[in-house]
């Protein structure tokens, strides 16, 4: 399952990744997170691998994160491996304006055992959640500039 989703956030580039990129800000925009646990490599950079626990309500998930691909502005590539679920994602960003970048994520799902006949019928449920956490990030990076300006 694959798809992409487009945003525009009113921050520069550089200030946007140095939100994304810091693991502290990550429950500022994703509130079901319940913990950041690197695992190797260098936090941030291509081969590192992280643990991230999530609170879904109905069920707690744990994701291993990998970094495949550091190539930024341009491209930050990313897998994230669960039961059942592997999902690459392709971040690109552009700065279109001073305090505006653009924001690509697309997102190629693959799904293993019984999760194969599930994601047939949530394909919008997880677009809509990837749009969610994305107005989120926008809303809490817009928020700091504005109170850093």
């Amino acid at each position: 399952m694959k798809f992409h989703i487009e945003i525009v956030v009113d921050i520069s580039f550089d200030k946007l990744l140095e939100l994304f990129e810091n693991p502290d800000n990550l429950k500022k925009w994703q509130p079901n997170v319940i913990s950041f646990t690197p695992l190797s490599g260098q936090i941030g950079q291509v081969g590192a691998t992280a643990e991230i626990r999530y609170d879904m309500i109905v069920k707690k998930i744990v994701m291993k994160e990998t970094i495949l691909k550091r190539n930024l502005p341009h491209e930050f590539v990313l897998r994230y491996d669960s039961d059942g679920v592997n999902n690459t994602v392709t971040n690109n960003f552009k700065e279109i304006a001073p305090n505006k970048t653009r924001w690509i994520m697309q997102n190629d799902f693959k799904f293993g055992g019984l999760m194969k006949f599930a994601a047939l019928a949530m394909k919008g449920v997880f677009k809509k959640q990837t749009e969610m956490t994305m107005e989120r990030f926008k809303k809490f990076a817009e928020q700091i500039a504005k109170e850093e300006a």
